[in-house]
C-alpha cells in the first residue's frame, strides 16, 4: 500500500489534519502523520510521530523551545527534524508522497523535509504563500505547490475543496510512486548532466550528440542559478554517472553580484560525491543582470551588452577572471573523484570571440593563470586547447575525456 506521509503543525491545524488523513485513508493510501507544532495545544488528533521526537532528530528539546519561545528557532529546530525524520522514512521504503499543508512557518518545515528528498519522490505543499515568490521554499527540488487561497484556519466550504484536491492529488502520485518501485525509477542509461547557456549552446549541442551516441542519457541544465543547483542536487543525490560542466557561468554572478547566482556551493558536489567531471570555463566572461536600467550604478563604465530587452551583460575584467580561476582551482582541488579541465584558447562564449563584444584575452589568460597556479600539484590536468569552446572540435574532445573518465571507474 502507497503511504503518504503527513506532516505538520498539529497545535495549530489538527482539525484540518485529521481531517486530510482520512481523506488520504479514503483514497486508499496509509498515512504517517508527524506533528511539528511546538505549542502545548490542546485537543491534537492523535500522531504517529511526535513533536517530541521531530525536536529529538533536529537536535532539540520540545520542553525547551517552548520555553525559550523564539519561533525562528523553534522553526528551524523542527524544519532540520522534519527533514531527518521524511529521509529516513523514504530510505526504508515507508515514504510515497510527503503531504503539507501550513502558513509561513509550517510551509517553512515542511519545505525543507521536501527540498532534501530525492528528484521524483512525489511532494506536495498547500501553503499560503505559494501565490508569492516562492524561491526559498522550492530552492531546485520539484515540489508541487498549491495555493491555499484562504488561511488554513479551520474546514470551511473552500478549505475543503483545497485540501480535498491536495488529498486526492497526493494519494495519486503516492499509487504511482509506489506502483514504479524502486527498481522502475533507476534510468536504463548512465545519466549525465550538462550546463549550458545561450552563448554555449553549439558546444553543449555537439557534446550532447557525441554522448547520447555513446549510451548516455544527457539533461541539459540551463545556468540561470537554479540550473546549477539542481545539478548540484542531483549529483549529491548520487544520480549521476557525471558532470559535463561547461557553463560555469553561474560563479561570475555569485563573485560580482550579479541575478544568476547559484550560490557559495556551486561546483562541489560532483566533486564531494565522486562523481567524474569534465569543467570549463564557460561565460565565464559575463556577469548577468536584468534590463539596462537594472545594473547597479557602481557599474558604470564597465563594459555592458544588451543580450536581450531583459537580459544584460557585463564582461569580467582580468581581476575578475583571476578570482574565478582561483575560485575554481580552490573547490576541484577538493574534489574525491576524478576532474578535468578543459581550457579553451580562443574564446570562452559566443561573444568572446576574435573582434566579438566581450574579446579580452588577457582577461581570459588572468583565469587561466590563476586556475593553474590553485591546480599546481595536485592531480587535476588542465588541458589547454587551441580553438574555442563551442567549437565541434572542443566539445568531442570534453565528451570523449568525460567518457573515458566514467568507464576508467
Amino acid at each position: 500500500m502507497a503511504t503518504v506521509v503527513l506532516a505538520g503543525t498539529l497545535d495549530t491545524k489538527g482539525e484540518e489534519y485529521a481531517w486530510m488523513r482520512e481523506r488520504l485513508r479514503a483514497h486508499g493510501c496509509e498515512v504517517v502523520l508527524a506533528d511539528t507544532g511546538v505549542l502545548a495545544a490542546p485537543g491534537r488528533p492523535g500522531c504517529d510521530i511526535t513533536a517530541e521526537e521531530i525536536a529529538r532528530a533536529g537536535g532539540a528539546r520540545l520542553e525547551r523551545l517552548r520555553a525559550d519561545g523564539d519561533r525562528g528557532a523553534a522553526v528551524a529546530a523542527m524544519a532540520a527534524g522534519l527533514e531527518r525524520v521524511a529521509c529516513g522514512l523514504h530510505g526504508r521504503g515507508r515514504l510515497h508522497a510527503l503531504l503539507a499543508a501550513g502558513g509561513s512557518g509550517g510551509s517553512a518545515i515542511a519545505a525543507r523535509a521536501m527540498r532534501a528528498l530525492p528528484f521524483g519522490v512525489p511532494k506536495l505543499l498547500v501553503s499560503t504563500m505559494a501565490g508569492g515568490d516562492v524561491r526559498a521554499y522550492v530552492g531546485s527540488a520539484d515540489v508541487t505547490l498549491m495555493h491555499s487561497v484562504a488561511d488554513i484556519a479551520g474546514l470551511n466550504s473552500l478549505s475543503t475543496r483545497v485540501l480535498g484536491n491536495a488529498t486526492a492529488a497526493a494519494a495519486a502520485m503516492a499509487r504511482g510512486y509506489a506502483d514504479r518501485g524502486a527498481a522502475a525509477a533507476r534510468p536504463s542509461r548512465p545519466v549525465v548532466a550538462a550546463t549550458m547557456f545561450g552563448v554555449t549552446t553549439p558546444a553543449v549541442d555537439a557534446a550532447r550528440a557525441r554522448l547520447t551516441g555513446r549510451g548516455y542519457e544527457v539533461l541539459v541544465f540551463h545556468a540561470t542559478g537554479t540550473g546549477g543547483r539542481a545539478v548540484e542536487k542531483l549529483a549529491a543525490d548520487g544520480a549521476l554517472a557525471g558532470v559535463l560542466d561547461l557553463t560555469t557561468t553561474e560563479l561570475a554572478d555569485e563573485l560580482v553580484g550579479g541575478v544568476l547566482s547559484a550560490g557559495p556551493d556551486r561546483l562541489t558536489a560532483a566533486g564531494a560525491a565522486g562523481v567524474p567531471q569534465i569543467v570549463a570555463p564557460g561565460a565565464l566572461d559575463m556577469v548577468n543582470f536584468g534590463p539596462r536600467p537594472t545594473v547597479p550604478a557602481r557599474f558604470a563604465g564597465r563594459r555592458l551588452l544588451e543580450h536581450n530587452e531583459t537580459v544584460t551583460l557585463m564582461r569580467t575584467t582580468a581581476e575578475e577572471m583571476a578570482a574565478l580561476g582561483a575560485a575554481m582551482g580552490r573547490k576541484l582541488a577538493a574534489s574525491a573523484g576524478p576532474v578535468e579541465v578543459l581550457w579553451p584558447l580562443r574564446g570562452v562564449s559566443a561573444v568572446d570571440t576574435a573582434g566579438g563584444p566581450f574579446e579580452d584575452a588577457a582577461a581570459d589568460a588572468a583565469g587561466l593563470a590563476a586556475l593553474r597556479d590553485r591546480l599546481a600539484g595536485t592531480r587535476i590536468p588542465v588541458h589547454l586547447l587551441d580553438a574555442h569552446l563551442n567549437d565541434p572540435g572542443f566539445a568531442h574532445t570534453a565528451a570523449d575525456r568525460l567518457h573515458a573518465l566514467i568507464t576508467a571507474g
